[in-house]
């Protein structure tokens, strides 16, 4: 039974906001204070710079797939695995430590799916890639990748625990991004590499 303190756990490190961190130890604004007022690496990109959003975004993938990797040494009962993903997930969104407001969560979906399955991890990452190289719309690329990806799981990974995780992942991100629905329709959107 102990086993299932792994979503705990992997919720209480998904709650580490990598963008605020960063931006203390940087010397830079709270990310939730300028920009989108999202404290993800696209609006640290914006105002703080490549290295401080190179380093936001291998921080948010890192707490998704650490926990993962961790609780995948100690069980291969894939329930667990599934909700350790889900629980890091959720712990980016919803951090527990900086009062439940927390980023919109694809790169920490990215770190979860390279440790539990990692081609369809990688496909997710490639998607994000071409539409973010071809488009320069970040948001874009994530609502890309949202509707994509329960294709990549099940076609990688066959198994009702992990395609239900990311269906949950998929359509959180999708409603996580309604504002950047709007600006993208409105043609306001801002692009990769505009500065605010």
């Amino acid at each position: 039974m102990w086993l299932y303190t792994f979503p705990v756990f992997a919720y209480l490190l998904g709650s580490v906001s990598s963008a605020i961190v960063i931006a203390r130890l940087m010397g830079l604004k709270d990310p939730r204070e300028i920009g989108s007022k999202n404290p993800g690496a696209t609006n640290i990109l914006r105002y703080g710079g490549k290295t401080a959003a190179v380093l936001t975004l291998v921080g948010d993938a890192l707490k998704g797939a650490v926990p993962v990797l961790i609780a995948q040494a100690l069980t291969h009962d894939v329930v667990i695995l599934a909700l350790t993903g889900l629980g890091a997930f959720l712990g980016h969104l919803f951090p527990v430590y900086f009062g439940f407001r927390g980023g919109k969560g694809v790169a920490t979906t990215l770190g979860v799916w390279l440790a539990l399955s990692p081609w369809a991890g990688l496909a997710m990452i490639a998607t994000w890639a071409a539409i973010a190289f071809v488009f320069r719309y970040s948001s874009l690329a994530a609502l890309t990748v949202s509707v994509a990806a329960p294709f990549y799981v099940a076609w990688f990974s066959p198994g009702r625990p992990y395609l239900l995780a990311m269906i949950i992942m998929s359509a959180t991100l999708i409603f996580r991004h309604r504002a950047n629905i709007r600006s993208l329709l409105a043609g306001t959107e801002t692009r990769i590499g505009i500065k605010n």
